[in-house]
């Protein structure tokens, strides 16, 4: 173990701990490689095919072939790319966080932070949600004690270590809004690290220490007093709601922060928001109704609040990490993705559920405890009429988002791998096929692939549809087509789809090359090269479809927004013998219905099972 020398009144449970063992770990990841330019642009023409007419499709073809000569502009681009690649840690992560995360200025709810919504606890009333919140509280600090001894089980994929530096990241960190772009704030790094957790109840914020004075973990029993003692001082429902302020525009957003922290008392209070480890948010019941609806209205709870007349206040979008935990036995969480992602989060989760199995481990030392700190907010006019305009705004994104959950209960991830085929893959072809038949035709789809077996990797995309795909698509509702032709163009589009996804996964994808380019240029003081001012490059990455699969082991499914104004997001969690799928859409565009289109996918998904299994 490496220790950092302790200081006096230092949480032992916060020092900075690396184990050699993690040490290792990231020195055996290897550096993201830069594709080569040439595989790189055949990529990109490859993946326009479905999607562009022949001759839209030969002019791309010019442009991108003069970009691409020896010694022209793209190489140039190329050159400086592995340079960058070879003097920095990771050649495009900071770059992509940045333009992916930190520079869009739109609402961070809905729009970026993910939700994950778990199957609702079985138990109704506040009494049982401050018991479930005290052991979900206990198991959040158990799994960062595992991160911060070097005992969390080092990840692997295909048999490949992945990089792990965004586990500590976790904690006591947040997003900070400014005028132009935004930034992200990690006090878990300093030398007396944060000590407390946020919790918030009827909009109103407390700070909670979660650890003893001796550096120890606080018992369930110990949080859960001082839950009981939060909600003695919450029982207000007519407080100003501040937490929706950061659901606004980020310019917008970041105008109201600048005012906000002129006041001292309203700077410290959004201080120790910023600097808790996570927050939990208690929220009040969802409105009950029929259990098929039920799913996707606690869904959207976790997602954004349910609106300002409900638990929207009770948010805080530029924290890293939200708990969600409801009167009714709803939990969830959800995340801001500059910082955390999906598989981290799945672990998580997974260690929760863990815990959450086990009895409460330790007896409560018999020490009074300090009263937990409520938070307050000097509000003038300038900050009452900000709050007033968040709340319209945020009411009309969440009165905009038609969410749609379902369990898929037909078949699971068994019944692709019995005809070995790859689940995502197979799933991926079918949500093609599905919005064909609603839309009658093929849209750019991206599907979110991990780069985290390279050292500081994010994310990547992987792109649909393929030339297979297509073939694919045209031909299974043409009765002229015959059983074994179908299941034949079946497989090679899953096939295609799944070398695409080897790809990726090698580090071979499109997106974070062409970005990196594009902005290498920028960097270089050129003028961004013509092939991204191209209109097939903006048709090509007008996401219709944006998709996601989180495997995890527990029925969870996430839920988040669409990319564009005419397009859907859907999240899919394969498990063994069913599916959980969450799809969304915005109803101000007349062409997209989350509903319709899980209604096809459905009756789609079942159409392949008869391919693949005939019963006559």
């Amino acid at each position: 173990m490496i220790w950092r020398k302790i200081q006096p009144g230092t949480c032992r449970a916060w020092l900075s701990r690396v184990s050699l063992r993690q040490e290792l770990c990231f020195s055996s990841v290897p550096p993201q490689p830069v594709p080569p330019l040439i595989q790189t642009l055949q990529s990109y023409l490859r993946s326009l095919e479905p999607l562009l007419p022949p001759d839209e499709l030969s002019h791309t073809r010019r442009m991108v072939q003069e970009f691409g000569r020896p010694g022209g502009l793209g190489a140039r681009l190329q050159a400086g790319l592995e340079k960058r690649a070879r003097c920095t840690k990771n050649w495009i992560s900071p770059w992509w966080v940045q333009w992916a995360y930190l520079e869009s200025r739109q609402p961070l709810p809905v729009h970026s932070n993910p939700a994950i919504s778990l199957p609702r606890r079985d138990y109704n009333g506040w009494r049982s949600q401050l018991v479930f919140a005290s052991k979900l509280i206990a198991a959040v600090l158990d799994f960062k004690a595992t991160i911060n001894t070097g005992q969390l089980p080092l990840e692997h994929l295909r048999g490949k270590p992945l990089c792990m530096e965004l586990y500590p990241l976790l904690f006591s960190s947040c997003r900070i809004p400014g005028p132009k772009h935004d930034q992200i704030a990690h006090y878990g790094r300093a030398r007396r690290s944060p000590t407390h957790i946020t919790v918030v109840r009827n909009y109103q914020f407390f700070q909670l220490e979660v650890y003893n004075s001796d550096g120890s973990r606080m018992t369930e029993s110990q949080i859960h007093g001082q839950l009981l003692r939060i909600r003695s001082q919450s029982w207000k429902t007519d407080k100003e709601p501040m937490g929706i302020l950061t659901s606004e525009h980020r310019h917008t957003w970041g105008q109201a922060y600048d005012r906000l922290l002129r006041d001292k008392l309203n700077k410290e209070s959004v201080r120790l928001i910023e600097t808790g480890l996570f927050s939990l948010c208690l929220d009040s019941p969802v409105m009950r109704i029929s259990d098929e609806k039920y799913a996707s209205r606690k869904a959207a709870q976790i997602l954004h609040g349910g609106g300002t007349f409900s638990n929207s206040g009770n948010r805080w979008f530029d924290k890293t990490l939200q708990f969600v935990v409801g009167e009714d036995g709803s939990w969830g969480l959800l995340y801001e993705p500059a910082t955390a992602e999906g598989p981290p989060i799945a672990e998580l989760l997974h260690h929760i559920l863990d815990y959450c199995e086990k009895p409460d481990p330790k007896r409560a030392p018999l020490v009074p405890l300090p009263m937990p700190k409520k938070l307050y907010f000097n509000i003038d006019r300038e900050i009452k009429r900000d709050i007033e305009h968040a709340k319209q705004n945020l009411d009309i994104l969440i009165n905009d988002l038609d969410v749609n959950v379902f369990n898929f209960k037909k078949f699971g991830k068994e019944l692709p791998k019995q005809h070995s085929l790859s689940p995502n893959s197979f799933i991926q072809v079918a949500l093609q096929l599905a919005y064909y038949r609603v839309h009658n035709e093929v849209c750019p789809a991206c599907d979110i692939a991990s780069q985290r077996m390279f050292k500081g990797g994010r994310t990547e995309y992987i792109r649909s549809p393929t030339n297979q795909t297509l073939k694919f698509i045209q031909a299974f509702d043409d009765p002229s087509v015959s059983h074994e032709a179908k299941l034949q163009l079946f497989r090679e589009a899953v096939d295609a789809y799944t070398a695409l996804t080897h790809q990726v996964l090698n580090g071979h994808g499109i997106d974070n090359h062409l970005l990196g380019l594009k902005l290498q240029a920028i960097e270089e003081g050129l003028s961004i090269p013509k092939i991204f001012m191209d209109t097939a490059y903006g048709l090509a990455t007008h996401w219709k479809l944006r998709t996601g699969q989180v495997p995890a082991n527990t029925d969870s499914v996430m839920c988040f927004g669409p990319l564009v104004p005419d397009g859907y997001a859907i999240c899919y969690n394969p498990q063994a013998d069913h599916v959980h799928f969450s799809i969304t859409a915005f109803n101000c565009c007349e062409e997209t219905h989350a509903e319709t289109l899980a209604l096809t996918l459905k009756d789609t998904l079942c159409q392949l099972q008869e391919l693949l299994q005939p019963t006559v």
